[in-house]
């Protein structure tokens, strides 16, 4: 086991986009970071090396966060690594995979609640006061039956808002072991996959957005708010992160 001077961070989907940048942006404040990924292992390597360059430590973890198999070797890999945890991003999500939902209805389900609360069950132990962990989201999942849906993204809103609340309902449990829990919602953001498919299924719905509140997020201004949030002691556990435009900019039902 190697025991590092620095804090600890494991992002989960951090090969790519949002999580690629909360990775590179954790290392940037100092942070030794691990990120998961399922199946893309080349860019996982190389965003791993774009942290050691940084001359923090640095891994990458192969595996499906919705298998317990899974889940189980990424934290015995971790634990062999640095024995701890201060931050746990929990970014991977998913929903939109055509291939996945043709034989498993509930997978935006299983990943965006279930495998989110068994990522928290399995990190506690390495987890020591003072701890942080922050759940990823949009604002459409975020406000969810509030506001007006977009059709083709509705399951996966709501089985991330269902994996929001299932967190915010131990945030006593985490406050009694020190941890806060934090929530960074984000609008569409450039450069991603979502935005792209759902411009797919919604032609002109990321123009929409520009119009209504200008410019976009990029990846790179999540990772950042991110890393801010983590890294702000004075960030009361519960507190929710908006990135983008204001919560207050989105339709509501008439």
């Amino acid at each position: 086991m190697d025991i590092s001077r620095h804090p600890v961070a494991l992002v989960t989907g951090g090969s790519r986009g949002i999580g690629a940048a909360a990775a590179l942006a954790l290392a940037e404040r100092g942070y030794d970071v691990a990120i998961t990924y399922r199946n893309k292992t080349a860019r996982a390597n190389e965003v791993a090396g774009e942290i050691a360059k940084l001359g923090i430590r640095s891994l990458a973890i192969q595996g499906d966060i919705t298998l317990q198999a899974d889940r189980e070797r990424i934290f015995a890999e971790l634990g062999a690594w640095s024995g701890r945890l201060d931050t746990l991003i929990l970014n991977a999500s998913g929903g939109l995979e055509r291939d996945l939902l043709a034989t498993e209805p509930d997978y935006p389900m299983h990943i965006n609640r279930d495998a989110q609360i068994a990522l928290v069950d399995a990190a506690l132990p390495f987890m020591p006061a003072g701890s942080s962990i922050v759940f990823v989201t949009s604002h459409w999942a975020h406000l969810y039956g509030q506001i007006v849906d977009i059709p083709v993204y509705a399951p996966v809103a709501a089985s991330k808002h269902a994996g929001e609340q299932a967190l915010r309902a131990r945030q006593k449990e985490l406050a009694d072991r020190g941890i806060r829990l934090i929530v960074v919602t984000g609008d569409l953001v450039e450069g991603t996959i979502t935005p792209k498919l759902l411009d797919r299924a919604m032609p002109g719905l990321a123009a929409y957005r520009r119009n209504m509140v200008g410019q976009l997020p990029t990846a790179g201004d999540m990772g950042e708010a991110i890393a801010a949030a983590v890294t702000d002691n004075a960030l009361a556990s519960g507190s929710t992160i908006v990135v983008g435009g204001s919560l207050e900019s989105l339709p509501r039902p008439e």
